[in-house]
């Protein structure tokens, strides 16, 4: 009896069938790292058996730097530097300990979060605010001592981008990174104030910086403050992921570009508070006139060379969109 015989798929069948399948898990552990490092957090979901996997390729990829001396210029990683059962922190430490990384120009770290590593790992039905607490207290603790190592490993760092914590220590070594020209504070964990003297100070002691993004949402119960900013070497200013942050004083000699957004956070206000903390904010235009002298672009839009002799109407509408003094908010809802 004859071997029953493969039915044979048509030409364009095969050809679609191959065109769909792409053999990622034999490219090589470097590549498949740079490909993963494109994915959003959604696209990173997977088992815990892909997370093993993933997590031995990280420590294959460490080794295989280690091994061959590498000179690191650009670091980007996303672990939970709090995580004391994978030791992400460790890990990072031991890479700077033995790779050349004294030419280190770029770092983008979020130290809160791992890629890749499942949801049923990260969320535990019997956590309690006091444990979240701790948690967050180990994270900060954990990235406070890899910035410590940094400082000393790779102090010619010029783009940093990274979620911060605004604490005392935090900013004393952040400000150690004297070629800093690009940094980006993005929010931690928990939205934490910011003193206006500790952001006046971080801008301040940052002399060669030219750009700042900065991600700050300010606490309920400080509604009424406002920031002053002093840098002269600083030429761009991106605070519109911000939420809250109002400006008294601006002291940016070389600012040439501005983007700030008001954002409604859907608080309702009767008209006599509100109007209560207003009156301690000056408008934005005023602040603008009086402190950025070269100023040329305010959110994405080309001022006219006349903008501060008069508002216009474009300058009118842009200051709708980012001012928040009595002229430009008029609402009960914020």
């Amino acid at each position: 009896m004859s071997p029953r015989k493969r039915p044979l798929l048509p030409v364009n069948s095969r050809r679609k069938a191959v065109d769909d399948f792409f053999p990622f898990n034999f490219l090589p552990v470097e590549c498949q790292l740079h490909v993963l490092a494109f994915l959003n957090e959604e696209g990173l979901l997977v088992s815990n058996r892909e997370f093993e996997r993933w997590k031995a390729w990280v420590h294959h990829y460490t080794h295989h730097l280690i091994s061959r001396r590498a000179s690191l210029l650009t670091l980007k990683a996303s672990f939970d530097l709090g995580d004391h059962r994978n030791k992400w922190g460790e890990l990072l430490s031991h890479l700077l300990d033995n790779v050349h990384c004294r030419d280190l120009s770029h770092l983008d770290l979020n130290w809160t979060f791992t890629l890749l590593e499942p949801l049923d790992l990260r969320v535990h039905s019997g956590s309690s605010s006091h444990q979240d607490s701790i948690t967050k207290m180990d994270q900060v603790t954990s990235f406070q001592e890899l910035l410590t190592k940094l400082t000393h490993s790779c102090p010619r760092i010029s783009k940093m981008r990274l979620h911060f914590d605004w604490s005392d220590l935090s900013v004393s070594l952040l400000t150690q990174f004297q070629q800093l020209r690009v940094l980006e504070l993005k929010y931690f964990w928990v939205f934490k104030g910011v003193t206006p003297s500790t952001l006046q100070t971080l801008t301040k002691s940052l002399p060669s910086l030219k750009s700042l993004t900065l991600h700050i949402l300010v606490p309920l119960r400080n509604l009424g403050i406002s920031y002053t900013l002093e840098s002269l070497s600083l030429e761009f200013l991106d605070v519109s992921p911000s939420r809250g942050l109002v400006f008294s004083c601006l002291k940016l000699p070389a600012l040439r570009e501005l983007r700030a957004k008001k954002i409604v956070r859907g608080i309702t206000l009767d008209r006599r508070t509100r109007l209560s903390i207003q009156s301690r904010w000056p408008c934005l235009y005023r602040v603008l006139r009086e402190g950025t002298p070269k100023l040329q672009a305010l959110n994405n839009e080309r001022l006219l060379p006349t903008w501060r002799e008069e508002s216009y109407g474009e300058l009118s509408a842009i200051l709708e969109q980012s001012c928040y003094c009595v002229q430009h908010l008029d609402s009960w809802l914020w």
